[in-house]
């Protein structure tokens, strides 16, 4: 940032990072990357239309309990639900082989996934959760902190 011309007016920058408290503190100097989002796992109606996006090119069973799955998935990712649907459908292609005919997606595969796959966010809140308490500089990490007062993990 100290490379670019002086006329950066209009110029804005964006990054993610998994592990903010591993940035470099030149870094979070006013005027660069001075501002900390913390982005939460998908609460239940996101869930609910994430695994609607990600079903919605597979045959699937018409009536798939969306709701009662986004409930079952509390701290699952984006990527997460994603991986549940695709183990899903690769049970159901299994299927589709044993049988020699085409079986769709139904709410036994993809309960059967969910028996496979755990969230991947726990062990990240748990991290952050050691971070925001022990090494929270200026309050960057006061709401990873009111996510788990109110979220309980």
């Amino acid at each position: 940032m100290d490379g670019f011309t002086q006329d950066n007016h209009g110029v804005l920058v964006l990054a993610a990072t998994n592990v903010p408290w591993s940035v470099d503190g030149a870094f979070l100097r006013p005027g660069r990357f001075d501002r900390t989002l913390f982005v939460p796992p998908p609460d239940r109606e996101a869930r609910e239309v994430i695994l609607d996006i990600h079903l919605r090119e597979r045959p699937h069973e018409d009536g798939l309990d969306l709701k009662d799955l986004s409930r079952r998935t509390k701290g699952f990712s984006g990527a997460d639900l994603e991986a549940l649907v695709e183990e899903a459908a690769d049970l159901a292609i299994e299927d589709t082989l044993e049988k020699g005919e085409e079986v769709p997606m139904t709410t036994r595969h993809l309960k059967e996934a969910l028996g496979e796959l755990r969230p991947t966010t726990l062990d990240w809140l748990s991290t952050a959760r050691n971070h925001a308490r022990y090494a929270d500089e200026g309050g960057r990490y006061r709401e990873v902190l009111d996510f788990l007062d109110r979220f309980g993990k």
